[in-house]
C-alpha cells in the first residue's frame, strides 16, 4: 500500500472540507445576511464577535469583529437546539435525508482542480478523466434528499416542496448537461484539469483574447505586414456558442441549488419552509449547509468549464515554488467567492418565478436554446481551416 500517496489524499480532503468549504459556507451565510442589509437599507449582523470574558475581562466586554462572530454564533445555535423528531414521520428516511442532501454537494467538490501544484502535488482530490460526469452523477442524488425529506415528514407542505424540486431538477438537468456539449466538441475532454490546462493554451472559454499570442499571433510575429490576416477567426466564431453555453449552465445552475428565483420547492410564502418545514437541529442545518455547499460546488464548475479555473494571465503555475501554488488556489477561489456575490446579489434583486414560468423557461426556452447552441457549434467546427486563412 502507498502510505505516501494515501496521507497526501486524506491531507487534501481534510484541507479542502474542513479548511475552505465549511468556512466558506459559513460565511458565504454571513455575506448573504450584510449584503441583503445594503440592498434593503437595513442594518445586519454587525455585532457579534470574540468574548473577551475568556480572558478575565469583565461580563458582556466584547470585541466586535464587524459581526465576523456570527457564523459561529449560529453554528452553536445549531448545535444546542433541541432536536425535535415529529411522531407521524418516518423516522429511518426522515433522518436519512438530510444526509444525502448534504453528501452530494461534498463529493462532488473531489474531482474539482482547485489549484496548479503545491509542493509537486495536484490540486485536486481525485483526477479523474470522467470529471464532468461524475459531477453530474452525483449531484442529481441530491434530490432524493430533498425527495425524501417531503415525503417522510408526512405532511403536505413538504410533500408538495419535494414534488416541486423533483420535477424542477428532471427539468432543468436536461439543459444543464446540453449545455455543456459545445465545450466537449472544442476541447476533446472529459477531464476536469485537462480542461483548465486547454484554456491555458487557448484562453479563457468565455473569454478566448486572454491568451494574446493565440488570439492575436500576429501582434507577437515581427513579419507580420497584417495583424487581422492572423487573427484566430475560428476562436471568434466559437466564442458565441461558448457564451451562450455560459449563460444556459450558470442559470441551470441557479435552478439546480434551489437559489431564488428558482426557489420554488422552499418557497416560504406558499409553502412555509417548503420539504423542510419539520426539520429543526443540526437536521435543518444539514439541510442549510447542503444548499450552500452545493452553491459553492456550481460556481467552482462554472469557473473550472469556462473562467480558466486557478489560471490568470501572466501568473505562473506551482511548478515555480510554493507560493505560486498557492496563489493560482487564492486566485481559484477568489473567482469562486466572485460566483457567490453574483448568486446573492441575484437572489435578494429578482422576484421568484411562478412554477408555469420555470417550468415554460427550462423546457420551451433553455432546453431549445442549448440544443440548437450544440448543432451551431457542430456546424463551425465542421467549417474547413482554409476558409479562415
Amino acid at each position: 500500500m502507498d502510505w505516501t500517496f494515501t496521507f497526501i489524499s486524506l491531507a487534501k480532503i481534510l484541507g479542502v472540507i474542513f479548511v475552505i468549504v465549511l468556512p466558506l459556507v459559513s460565511y458565504t451565510v454571513y455575506a448573504e445576511r450584510r449584503i441583503s442589509a445594503i440592498i434593503q437599507d437595513r442594518v445586519g449582523p454587525n455585532r457579534t464577535g470574540f468574548p473577551l470574558t475568556v480572558l478575565g475581562f469583565k461580563k458582556d466586554l466584547v470585541l466586535p469583529l464587524g459581526g465576523l462572530g456570527q457564523p459561529i454564533a449560529d453554528a452553536m445555535k445549531f448545535i444546542l437546539k433541541e432536536d425535535f423528531t415529529p411522531a407521524s414521520v418516518n423516522k429511518f428516511y426522515y433522518w436519512l435525508a438530510p444526509c444525502l442532501a448534504m453528501a452530494p454537494a461534498m463529493l462532488t467538490i473531489a474531482v474539482v482542480p482547485f489549484g496548479s501544484t503545491l509542493f509537486g502535488v495536484p490540486m485536486v482530490i481525485a483526477n479523474v478523466n470522467i470529471g464532468v460526469l461524475f459531477v453530474f452523477a452525483i449531484a442529481s442524488l441530491g434530490v432524493y434528499g430533498i425527495v425524501l425529506a417531503g415525503w417522510s415528514s408526512n405532511s403536505k407542505y413538504p410533500f408538495l416542496g419535494g414534488v416541486r424540486s423533483t420535477s424542477q431538477m428532471i427539468s432543468y438537468e436536461l439543459s444543464l448537461g446540453l449545455s455543456i456539449i459545445p465545450l466537449f466538441l472544442v476541447m476533446g475532454e472529459l477531464n476536469l484539469t485537462k480542461i483548465v490546462e486547454y484554456q491555458i493554451a487557448h484562453g479563457w472559454t468565455i473569454i478566448p483574447f486572454s491568451n494574446l499570442p493565440n488570439f492575436l499571433p500576429g501582434l507577437f510575429d515581427h513579419r507580420a505586414h497584417h495583424v487581422m490576416a492572423y487573427v484566430n477567426w475560428r476562436q471568434i466564431l466559437l466564442w458565441v456558442p461558448m457564451f451562450i453555453s455560459f449563460v444556459v449552465f450558470t442559470i441551470s445552475i441557479f435552478a439546480e441549488t434551489n437559489r431564488l428565483p428558482f426557489d420554488l420547492p422552499e418557497a416560504e410564502t406558499e409553502l412555509v419552509a417548503g420539504y423542510h418545514t419539520e426539520y429543526s437541529s443540526m437536521k435543518f442545518a444539514l439541510f442549510f449547509l447542503g444548499e450552500y455547499a452545493a452553491m459553492i460546488t456550481g460556481c467552482s464548475i462554472i469557473v473550472t468549464l469556462f473562467l480558466g479555473g486557478w489560471y490568470v494571465p501572466f501568473i505562473p503555475d506551482g511548478t515555480h515554488g510554493w507560493v505560486w501554488g498557492l496563489v493560482n488556489i487564492a486566485v481559484f477561489f477568489g473567482k469562486v467567492s466572485a460566483l457567490l456575490l453574483f448568486f446573492i446579489w441575484i437572489r435578494w434583486t429578482l422576484p421568484r418565478f411562478r412554477y408555469d414560468q420555470l417550468m415554460r423557461l427550462g423546457w420551451i426556452y433553455l432546453f431549445e436554446i442549448a440544443l440548437v447552441n450544440v448543432i451551431l457549434t457542430a456546424g463551425i467546427l465542421a467549417i474547413p481551416q482554409s476558409w479562415f486563412s
